[in-house]
């Protein structure tokens, strides 16, 4: 059962969108771990208290009813926004009991206690550290959370080196606690996040080799041009006219990018459900796509917001992680939200690793799958909707 169990109360949980079928739960060990440190230390939640990466709102869930505090979740997923909004309702939770924020708004002004989900990103670990820095004071408790196996020596030196002294507990259950003392004498240095990069020389796609391209921190591959997506820039579909064209999961945006450079009167749509990853698409259009170009940007649950048929053409790099859990759930998804919003005759790109079977399930899904091309590590697959 998805039900977690507190000194606050019981809450049953559930991620977004929900699945009977899905065997992942909402919460593990370390979220248990750190909600049972705050309960037996009595750790004063009066004050603001700031929840960063709490993946599908069962902190802040929990610690709803803990205190009478201004209780604030910072998350860059809007899937998990959705989640804690579900999670929240279910629980009867006042509608302005938590403040829900993304990685892109200001922070709070000041922080009375921080509570830190080790997110699976250690660059969004270190720029939403720089990020709430300023809001911390010496009283304030600093507590992260997470897996053993998330919690690495560089994770440890990035809240040493920004924060203050830290420490690590015992192990429960695979999951550790990290224990930060605020030192207001630290001197981290600026943060380093947008990073930006020249895209190399050999860049398979029209007008995009040597251009700078930002990236937002928590962005897969954010300091290069990862070898998948060098693959499909290689072979995108040409001379596509006015065609409607999403970037379906856009990253940072260059696919969709080199499409709009390429084909002057495409109309480009970039949806993702980080709000880093559409920030750095939309930062990486305006600075290259030309001025006067127009496109839409999207953050949130896959194709879901677009109208059904108004889609010639998607392409589409899934992600097989959810976190630190391997699966397909996500890419079938993004399969089916492409066969909706595509009109008859509209086409999905998809380029993917060749152990992912995708050619399987996109025949399941459009009933029918091409090969467009092909090395030895990937495949890009071609599927159509028909009438």
């Amino acid at each position: 059962m998805n039900r977690l169990s507190t000194s606050w109360g019981a809450f049953t949980l559930t991620r977004h969108p929900e699945d009977p079928r899905d065997p992942l739960r909402a919460w593990d060990a370390s979220d248990e771990y750190l909600l049972g440190h705050l309960a037996e230390t009595g750790t004063d939640l009066s004050g603001t208290v700031a929840v960063l990466g709490d993946r599908w709102g069962a902190l802040v869930t929990a610690l709803q009813t803990a205190g009478p505090g201004a209780l604030v979740q910072i998350t860059d997923s809007y899937l998990g926004g959705r989640a804690t909004r579900t999670n929240l309702a279910r629980a009867g939770a006042a509608p302005d009991a938590v403040r829900l924020l993304t990685t892109q708004d200001p922070p709070p002004e000041r922080i009375d206690v921080l509570l830190v989900r080790v997110p699976k990103s250690l660059a969004l670990l270190e720029d939403q550290l720089h990020r709430l820095a300023p809001a911390l004071h010496e009283g304030t408790v600093i507590v992260g959370t997470g897996m053993v196996k998330e919690i690495h020596t560089s994770t440890l030196k990035l809240f040493e080196r920004i924060l203050g002294p830290t420490r690590t507990s015992l192990a429960v259950k695979k999951a550790r606690l990290i224990h930060t003392t605020p030192d207001p004498a630290a001197a981290p240095g600026p943060n380093p996040w947008p990073y930006r990069y020249d895209l190399p020389a050999d860049t398979p796609a029209p007008g995009l080799p040597g251009r700078t391209v930002a990236n937002h921190a928590g962005v897969f591959c954010a300091d290069r041009l990862d070898i998948g997506t060098r693959f499909l820039l290689a072979h995108l579909p040409r001379d596509i006219g006015r065609a409607r064209v999403a970037d379906l999961g856009c990253g940072n945006g260059v696919v969709g990018l080199a499409v709009a450079l390429a084909e002057p009167e495409a109309e480009l749509v970039f949806t993702d459900e980080s709000y880093q990853a559409v920030a750095s698409a939309e930062e990486n259009f305006r600075a290259h796509a030309g001025e006067g170009r127009t496109a839409g940007f999207h953050v949130g649950d896959g194709l879901a917001d677009l109208e059904p048929g108004s889609l010639d053409l998607v392409l589409n790099n899934p992600p097989f992680h959810s976190h630190q859990a391997t699966t397909d759930r996500t890419a079938r998804r993004m399969f089916a939200d492409a066969r909706r919003a595509l009109r008859p005759g509209g086409e999905l790109w998809v380029v993917g690793n060749r152990h992912l079977g995708y050619h399987v399930t996109l025949r399941r899904v459009f009933g029918n799958s091409e090969l467009v091309a092909s090395d030895p590590k990937f495949v890009i697959l071609r599927a159509v909707r028909r009438p």
